[in-house]
């Protein structure tokens, strides 16, 4: 059996074959060796590999809590028996009862959030009383399956309200995006990939374009044997002149999308790991490639991270007909346990257009596929397609995000959108950008300011600042001697530390992930000295 290290060091074939496993399965291999190390050296472990946050938004749990309470009272006012079983809400005057509710708990925690929202749906969106707050009884206490299945009513307009002014920067584009509610932003993924395939507008073999590094399904699903898809990756590798990384993309790069070719792009803005966001330049080149080279390339975009961008404006934003995307409220809300996502398509979209001019034998297979759901198949929309595909067309009529879950969505999005002076955002920059200095203060190495840096991952590349600090001849060393896992490997075997290898994203291969949202901020000094105390060992025993 191979030995798989050698003191405190691994063997360069045991390094090898781990490269091959995606970095969160590699975590778990680093987790047991830090594990081991806490038992040796009674360490604490710190483990910035995923990016699970450590804070929660209150208020508008305080207000769902609140709400249940209310739908609780509802359903035994209808019916109370002591075994305990109650009815179901009632629609007629409860909009009444609602407001008396709200007036005789104003004092508790999240009667203002509740309240508020309640005034904002009926002053901007001048929706029924009795049959907004019957919605969200219902959605509290989960009685129903739900109706519409893609999203229901009154959550799609909240959300589309909170799109608006999160991922268009409070500038949208004409029209309406359709929501379809999924459970988190994996889900939305494996749906998105599922109905582009179903639907003829991504084949096997197809081309697409990956911007990377990125989240490392969308670097493992192209490749699964359902797909094969041939994967053009546009890298952001662009450097400053004095050799330090921007996370940006090189025009020439950019370009390669003109090939119509070239169906579909996928890309994660701000990206994982780097964190940054597109600049308006490469954003600026992408619209107009689209409007001139390639109208009818297909953009998905998974935009998690944008809340943590100072004035974030999507593609969605910038080409609405292009472009789906993807917006979990996981990681902004601390909500990751409550799977909470949307997809986001304009009503007027390619997608629509592409799939009406496919060729009778693909119609007519699309006509079969969907016929229990419409005597007119063809004209159902992609989007309302992809909730079918996500319960195999024949449980559709069970299909769509439980509705607590959307309640919850909604008042996630509601108080973003009553929070006028963005007093909770700043709050959020702020954590993480102090967590983000206290990791790189403590490195020694240049941190160059950037407002397109989100600072929800850091990326570091290792070989960046062995260059800076010891020169090419001992980046040359390294580059010969070790494997690019052998930086994550020593640090959780020395220090307890589990940090992520950059090149499982595909970047640089020697750059570390670290997750700056669930430790806290005196540990992102620890982890700053443990990342230069490797390199400086590397070289103290060069």
């Amino acid at each position: 059996m191979e030995k798989k290290t050698t003191g405190t060091a691994i063997t360069k074939n045991f390094a090898k074959k781990m490269e091959t496993i995606s970095p969160f399965e590699l975590k778990n291999k680093l987790i047991e060796m830090a594990d081991e190390s806490i038992k040796k050296m009674a360490h604490t472990m710190l483990n910035a590999g995923r990016g699970n946050p450590n804070w929660i938004a209150t208020e508008p749990r305080e207000a769902f809590f609140l709400l249940g309470k209310f739908g609780l009272c509802e359903c035994r006012r209808v019916q109370s028996l002591e075994e305990g079983i109650a009815g179901i809400p009632q629609q007629e005057g409860i909009a009444a009862r609602f407001e008396a509710f709200l007036k005789e708990n104003e004092k508790e925690a999240g009667a203002r959030l509740l309240k508020e929202t309640y005034n904002y749906m009926l002053m901007e969106h001048a929706a029924d009383p009795d049959r907004l707050v019957h919605e969200w009884a219902e959605s509290v206490i989960g009685d129903q399956y739900p109706v519409p299945d893609r999203i229901l009513h009154f959550t799609e307009l909240i959300i589309q309200d909170y799109l608006a002014q999160e991922m268009c920067d409070r500038r949208p584009p004409k029209g309406t995006f359709d929501l379809f509610a999924t459970e988190g932003g994996t889900a939305a993924m494996c749906y998105v990939f599922d109905s582009l395939q179903e639907n003829f507008l991504l084949n096997q073999g197809d081309s697409i374009a990956l911007m990377i590094p990125v989240f490392t399904p969308y670097i493992e699903i192209p490749e699964l044997r359902r797909y094969q898809f041939d994967v053009t990756e546009i890298s952001a590798d662009q450097m400053t002149p004095d050799g330090l990384h921007t996370w940006q993309y090189k025009d020439e790069d950019i370009d390669k999308l003109k090939n119509p070719q070239i169906k579909a792009l996928f890309i994660t803005n701000p990206s994982n790991p780097p964190s940054y966001a597109l600049s308006p330049e490469t954003a600026a080149r992408i619209v107009n490639i689209v409007k001139n080279d390639n109208p009818n390339l297909m953009i998905i975009t998974d935009d998690v991270y944008g809340t943590f961008i100072p004035h974030f404006r999507s593609l969605m934003a910038e080409l609405p007909h292009n472009t789906l995307c993807v917006y979990s409220f996981s990681k902004y809300f601390g909500a990751t346990g409550w799977r909470n996502a949307v997809i986001a398509l304009h009503e007027d979209n390619i997608y629509d257009k592409m799939i009406a001019r496919l060729s009778e034998e693909q119609t007519a297979i699309l006509n079969k596929r969907y016929a229990s759901l419409s005597l007119h198949p063809e004209k159902m929309k992609f989007i309302d397609r992809m909730v079918a595909d996500s319960r195999q067309i024949a449980l559709n009529h069970t299909a769509g995000l439980s509705l607590p879950q959307q309640m919850q969505m909604s008042l996630f999005a509601a108080f973003s959108l009553l929070d006028k002076e963005d007093r909770y955002k700043a709050k959020m920059q702020e954590i993480i950008h102090r967590r983000l200095h206290a990791l790189w203060d403590s490195t020694g190495f240049t941190l160059i300011e950037d407002p397109l840096r989100a600072g929800y991952y850091s990326e570091i590349d290792m070989l960046v600042w062995a260059k800076k600090f010891y020169g090419d001849e001992f980046v040359d060393y390294l580059q010969k001697t070790y494997n690019p896992l052998d930086v994550v490997f020593r640090l959780a075997n020395e220090t307890s530390l589990v940090l992520l290898n950059g090149g499982g994203f595909a970047g640089p291969k020697w750059s570390v992930r670290v997750s700056l949202a669930n430790l806290n901020e005196a540990d992102y000094v620890k982890i700053g000295q443990s990342i230069k105390r490797v390199l400086d060992e590397y070289a103290k025993n060069r």
